[in-house]
């Protein structure tokens, strides 16, 4: 949504996600400027630093009370808990790389936040400081979800998650802002955050310091072997789930060549490695498919497939299969296709739709 749209629409009432960021800070302002009745919403995910949690509420806080709007606190740590910190501990054991935050978005953010600002509120409106642009097509009578205009912050791929029901009350002020502008933005409200730096890790990273860390608390390190694809022993590992697809460094394995990590057996308690070579797939199936800007269909299509948030997306035909999955068939052999991580599928800077990549059988 541009400035543009934003004001024409004045006096409408809407919930603003408040992590205490820049981006939702400002997205918040330029809401508020437009002529929105704005309240500000916080959600407690986890005790502890971090962007979004306790550092963040007092930045929320304090950026509410400079605008002069209502701000509310939600407790949400046990949903947080269910749906993101069991979900990653159950994946990592089972030998995959869970994507927290496309699953963050969708089941303790977007829906639970629409809930709240409804039933709580009286208020059908929810906006956050995602990178992402949104429009109601009429002639397929869906919310389209599109890449922003910041190509290198844009967002899309965390959102594919989030359904028609919540897009259809969601604003999106940021989309056709890029990063610096909104740095701007925020110095020209005189905003605190205008300077804060940069989240740069998933919030459970920053709390706990490392990945590894996060989850040394829960999973117990067993060591194992690493293992070519021959089954010779490499080297040992303290833990499969300390890896993930694709990984080069760190292995700990000397060898004449560099050597990744292609796949993972929790199973066995091996971690097998090869050339890069080896590290690359023509395809992949995908289960709990969310279909976004594209109706549901059973037709194969081809698409742009994005398997990760900082890869290129790659020409791919999109078979449908039954039970909410889908194949994929690129038309190049990909690198470091991951369990866990989403494969989401454009046309252009539309966003079709997505779902997680399956284990290889």
């Amino acid at each position: 949504m541009s400035n543009a749209e934003i004001s024409e629409k004045k006096t409408e009432k809407v919930v603003v996600g408040l992590s205490g960021g820049v981006d939702s800070s400002v997205a918040a302002a330029l809401l508020h400027r437009a002529g929105y009745d704005v309240t500000g919403l916080t959600l407690w995910l986890m005790r502890g630093k971090g962007q979004c949690c306790s550092e963040g509420m007092v930045d929320a806080a304090r950026l509410c009370e400079e605008l002069g709007i209502h701000h509310e606190i939600v407790d949400s740590r046990d949903v947080f808990e269910q749906n993101i910190i069991n979900y990653l501990v159950t994946g990592y054991a089972a030998g995959a790389t869970p994507l927290p935050c496309s699953r963050c978005n969708k089941a303790v953010k977007f829906t639970p936040m629409m809930t709240y600002a409804r039933e709580k509120l009286g208020i059908n409106k929810i906006a956050t400081g995602h990178y992402a642009k949104l429009n109601f097509n009429p002639e397929s009578g869906r919310y389209e979800l599109r890449r922003a205009v910041d190509q290198n912050k844009d967002q899309s791929y965390f959102l594919y998650e989030v359904g028609q029901e919540e897009l259809s009350c969601c604003v999106f002020p940021l989309g056709n802002t890029t990063k610096v502008e909104t740095r701007k933005i925020a110095a020209e409200f005189g905003l605190a955050t205008a300077e804060k730096p940069e989240s740069m890790d998933l919030c459970l990273v920053e709390a706990n310091g490392s990945m590894k860390a996060f989850l040394d608390k829960y999973l117990t390190p067993v060591q194992g072997k690493i293992v070519d694809t021959q089954g010779n022993i490499l080297g040992e590992h303290d833990g499969t789930y300390h890896y993930t697809i694709g990984q080069r460094k760190g292995l700990g394995v000397a060898a004449a060549h560099p050597l990744y990590v292609i796949a993972l057996d929790p199973i066995k308690n091996e971690v097998i490695v090869g050339d890069r070579t080896e590290a690359h797939e023509k395809e992949c199936t995908i289960n709990q498919v969310n279909w976004v800007s594209l109706a549901p269909t059973d037709v194969p299509f081809t698409a742009e497939v994005q398997v990760r948030y900082r890869t290129e997306p790659a020409n791919a035909t999109v078979i449908p299969l039954e039970g909410n999955r889908a194949r994929i068939v690129f038309d190049e052999p990909q690198f470091s296709i991951t369990p866990g991580q989403a494969a989401v599928f454009y046309c252009g800077d539309l966003l079709l739709g997505g779902g997680l990549i399956e284990a290889k059988q």
